[in-house]
């Protein structure tokens, strides 16, 4: 069976910082692309990033340069730091392996 658990979020000021874990089961995690999404109050889902199994990172525009996505192949995890956050970045985080597999997400709320 499929697992994916988010942890790490929290409450933290405009201009901290946060990092999310996101700890895998069940499949070959080292093959596998994670992709972390967001969905912000009353908002739809939002693509943050993706980190493909050779390490290659993506993100969405608003994210670059102060997201991170790493993974540790080791561990079965992956990891979202996120640096300079906004209130705007207060949403659920979820990972996510495919369309239907998705952990419970972590809820980071920026505000001071």
């Amino acid at each position: 069976e499929v697992q994916l658990v988010e942890s790490g979020g929290g409450l933290v000021q405009p201009g901290g910082s946060l990092r999310l874990s996101c700890a895998a089961s069940g499949f070959t995690f080292s093959s596998s692309t994670v992709n972390w999404v967001r969905q912000a109050p009353g908002k739809g889902l939002e693509w943050v990033s993706g980190i493909y199994s050779n390490g290659n990172t993506y993100y969405a525009d608003s994210m670059k340069g102060r997201f991170t996505a790493s993974r540790d192949n080791a561990k079965n995890t992956s990891y979202l730091e996120m640096n300079s956050l906004k209130p705007e970045d207060t949403a659920v985080y979820y990972c996510a392996k495919s369309i239907r597999d998705w952990g419970q997400g972590t809820q980071v709320t920026v505000s001071s």
